[in-house]
């Protein structure tokens, strides 16, 4: 569990310093649609904290896959609920999601994940399939 946990801080830590270029991104798209005009110092603080921490925890928790132990699905499935929670978390506290947006958020974000997930395991799967049977067909020439 040890090794884990290590990896989940090193992925992590990988990535947190995206959490800055994730609120410049954000704010700049709320200036640009007139949501915001300035930003006091503790916005400030609070948004570039938060986005790191939201970074550094969607970078880590992909660790998740690495668990042979979990079945695939078991995995995607934490993999998304620590996601959803992170993201819907951090959007709420900088007030970049109002509360009554919350349903709209949730939908689209587990189509998306969901799309996302589909499209890196059915290859995957399909080309492990392939690779099964070409063994299996060379054990048994």
């Amino acid at each position: 569990m040890k090794k884990y946990i290590l990896e989940f801080c090193k992925r992590g830590l990988m990535f947190a310093w995206g959490g800055p270029a994730i609120t410049g991104i954000i704010w700049y798209s709320l200036f640009k649609a007139g949501k915001i005009e300035s930003l006091s110092p503790s916005e400030a603080l609070i948004g570039i904290l938060s986005t790191s921490l939201l970074a550094f925890i969607a970078a880590g928790i992909s660790i998740v896959h690495q668990m042979e132990a979990l079945p695939k699905g078991i995995a995607a499935l934490i993999q998304g609920s620590v996601l959803y929670i992170d993201y819907l978390a951090i959007y709420v506290i900088n007030g970049w999601l109002s509360l009554e947006k919350i349903g709209i958020f949730t939908l689209f974000f587990f189509v998306g994940f969901a799309i996302i997930w589909l499209s890196i395991y059915i290859p995957n799967k399909i080309k492990v399939d392939k690779m099964n049977k070409m063994l299996s067909s060379n054990s048994v020439n």
